[in-house]
C-alpha cells in the first residue's frame, strides 16, 4: 500500500518530513520512491493533501471505566446542587428494577451557589434505588442511604475519608481509600458489563486517532477484559496495563516480567498512589493537609519489591509534598531499579516546588501528564491552590529541564481525545477564556511526541511505534490538516479522517470525501 499526494510527518529527525508513506503488511517499508518496488503491485491510496502522523497513544486512562461511564449518568458541567439532581432523576426511571444507578463527573466545587452533596439529598426521590455518583477525579462518591446500606457500616479504611454531618452520621460522601472500598466491594458491575461497554469504546477511542492506551484499570481486573476482547477479534489497540503495586511480590513468585505478552496486549507496570486530589482537596502539600495514602519510606519500599519482580511503577502524586517524596522515593532506589533499566513515572505532577522541577530529568523520571487538566482545573486551583499556581501544571519548565513528558487523557475524568489534549498543551484553554498561565504552553512539536512518541518509550517500544519509518509498525492517523503546518488558533479545527493499525484500517477507510 502506498499513501501518497500528502504530507507524512515522521517523527523521526533524520527526515522529519514526506510526502508518501510505501506499507508492507503490518510495516512501514519507507518513503515514496524508497521502497516502492519491495512492494508488488502496491494498492495506491491519494491522501488529497492530507497529513500523516504516527498513532496517538494515551499515556493515561481508565479505559474500562471510561467506556462503562458513556453509559452512566453524566454530571460533568453541572453548575448548581440542582442541576445534578435533575439529571439523576431524569435517569431513575429507564433504570431496571433491582439496579444501582451509577453515575459520574460532579465536582461540588464548581456549584453555585457553594454546598456539599448530601445523601439527603438523593434520598428525596430515589427511594429503595441505591445511587453511586463518582466525582469528577474518581476520589470521592456519593451516595444515597440505600446504596449506603449495603455497606452496614464498613465505610472507614486506612487512607480513607468518611464525611460526617454533625451529629456524626455519614453525609453520604466517601473520599479516597474508602471511595474505593465502597467501589471495590459493593457497586456491582459484571465482566459481560465491562466488556460490552469495551467494544464500544475501542471503536470510539479508534475514531479519534487513538492506537495504543496505557490503562490504569489493572485493579479491577481490566487485564481479563482486554484478553477476552483480543481473543475475539475486537482489539484494535496496543494496551500497556498496569497491576496493582501490593501484587509485585505475587508476580515475582510466579517469574512473570513487564512486558509478557502479546502484541497487542502486554503487561506494563504497577500502579501506586501517594496523596489524593485537588478537588476533593486531599492532595498532600508542603505547607500540611491532604491525605497521605503511601508515605516515602512504603513506597521505596514497593519500588524496590517491584524492581525485584521486573516491573517499573507509576504513582498518582497530585500535592507538591507528594511528588517530593515520590522524588525521593524514586532517588533513594536508585540503584535497584537503574542498573535494569526500569522506565519510572510519575503521574499527574499537578503541583511542584520549583527544586523539585529538575530533578525529573535528574533521576530519568517521565512526568506523565494530562494537557487536559489545566484547561478544565483552572478556577478552582486559582481558589485551593491561591498564590502557588505559577509552578501548577508547570509542563515547559519541566519540557526545559529535559524531562520527559508523556501526555494522556484520565478519561473518564477528562475525555478520550488526543487532539483536545494537544491543543490544551499548547493553547492553555479549550473555551473562550484565555489562556492560563500560558508561560507553560508547549510547541505543537513538543505536544505531539509527549502524545505518539514519549508513551512508546515508556512502554519500551520506542524501536517499533512511534515514528514512521521502516520497519516500524504502521500505527498512524489520517488528519484533515497539518498540525505543525497550522496557526494555533486553527487547532480546533482538525479533525481525524482515519486510523490504521499494523497496516489495517481500524477506522474511516478510504476513499475519502
Amino acid at each position: 500500500m502506498i499513501l501518497e499526494n500528502g504530507v507524512v510527518r515522521t517523527l523521526d529527525p533524520s527526515l522529519p518530513l514526506a510526502r508518501g508513506l510505501a506499507i508492507a503488511g503490518e510495516l512501514v517499508a519507507g518513503g515514496i520512491g524508497t521502497h516502492e518496488t519491495a512492494l508488488a503491485s502496491p494498492e495506491r491510496i491519494d491522501l488529497g493533501g492530507r497529513c500523516v502522523v504516527p498513532g496517538f497513544n494515551d499515556a493515561h486512562v481508565h479505559f474500562p471505566t471510561w467506556a462503562l461511564a458513556q453509559r452512566e449518568v453524566r454530571l460533568e458541567g453541572t453548575s448548581t446542587l440542582d442541576e445534578a439532581l435533575a439529571r439523576v432523576r431524569e435517569a431513575l426511571p429507564s433504570l431496571p428494577p433491582g439496579r444501582w444507578l451509577r453515575g459520574r463527573g460532579w465536582r461540588s466545587g464548581d456549584w453555585q451557589p457553594p454546598v456539599d452533596p448530601t445523601k439527603e439529598a438523593l434520598d428525596a426521590f430515589s427511594g429503595e434505588t441505591p445511587v453511586a455518583l463518582m466525582a469528577r477525579d474518581s476520589h470521592s462518591v456519593w451516595l444515597n442511604s440505600a446504596a449506603l446500606a449495603h455497606a452496614n457500616g464498613d465505610l472507614q479504611v486506612p487512607g480513607g475519608v468518611v464525611e460526617l454531618d454533625d451529629r456524626g452520621e455519614p453525609t453520604g460522601v466517601l473520599r479516597e481509600e474508602s471511595c474505593w472500598h465502597f467501589r471495590d466491594a459493593y457497586i456491582e458491575t459484571s465482566d459481560d458489563e465491562y466488556v460490552d461497554a469495551m467494544r464500544v469504546g475501542i471503536k470510539l477511542a479508534n475514531t479519534r486517532g487513538v492506537t495504543a492506551v496505557h490503562d490504569k484499570d489493572g485493579w479491577l481486573g481490566a487485564l481479563r477484559f482486554w484478553g477476552r476482547l483480543e481473543e475475539d477479534g475486537a482489539l484494535t489497540l496496543r494496551v500497556w496495563q498496569s497491576l496493582p503495586a501490593e501484587k509485585a511480590d505475587e508476580l515475582a513468585s510466579v517469574d512473570v516480567r513487564s512486558g509478557l505478552g502479546s502484541s497487542l496486549l502486554r503487561l506494563g507496570y504497577l500502579k501506586a498512589f501517594m496523596d489524593g486530589t485537588l478537588s476533593s482537596q486531599t492532595a498532600r502539600m508542603l505547607g500540611g493537609g491532604g491525605v497521605e495514602i503511601t508515605s516515602r519510606d512504603d513506597f521505596a519500599e514497593l519500588i524496590r519489591h517491584a524492581a525485584r519482580a521486573g516491573f517499573p511503577v507509576s504513582v498518582h502524586a497530585i500535592g507538591d509534598l507528594a511528588n517530593r517524596d515520590a522524588l525521593d522515593a524514586f532517588e533513594a532506589t536508585r540503584e535497584e531499579w537503574e542498573p535494569v533499566g526500569l522506565r519510572q513515572r510519575i503521574e499527574h505532577a499537578q503541583l511542584l516546588a520549583p527544586e523539585d522541577v529538575p530533578r525529573f530529568a535528574q533521576l530519568g523520571i517521565t512526568a506523565s501528564v494530562q494537557f487536559s487538566h489545566p484547561a478544565s482545573d483552572r478556577e478552582i486551583a486559582d481558589r485551593l491552590w491561591a498564590g502557588k499556581t505559577d509552578r501548577a501544571y508547570a509542563y515547559r519548565s519541566l519540557a526545559e529541564t529535559g524531562a520527559l513528558l508523556a501526555n494522556g487523557s484520565d478519561a473518564p475524568i477528562e475525555e478520550l481525545d488526543p487532539l483536545a489534549g494537544i491543543r490544551a498543551g499548547v493553547l492553555r484553554t479549550l473555551d473562550e477564556r484565555p489562556p492560563w498561565h500560558p508561560e507553560q504552553a508547549l510547541t505543537v512539536d513538543q505536544a505531539l511526541r509527549a502524545t505518539t512518541l514519549a508513551p512508546a518509550w515508556l512502554a519500551r517500544d520506542e524501536h517499533r511505534r512511534g515514528k514512521l519509518v521502516p520497519g516500524y509498525l504502521a500505527d498512524l492517523v489520517v488528519l484533515d490538516r497539518d498540525p505543525l503546518d497550522s496557526e494555533p488558533e486553527e487547532l480546533a479545527e482538525i479533525h481525524v479522517v482515519a486510523t490504521m493499525l499494523g497496516g489495517r484500517w481500524v477506522h474511516g477507510s478510504p476513499p475519502w470525501d
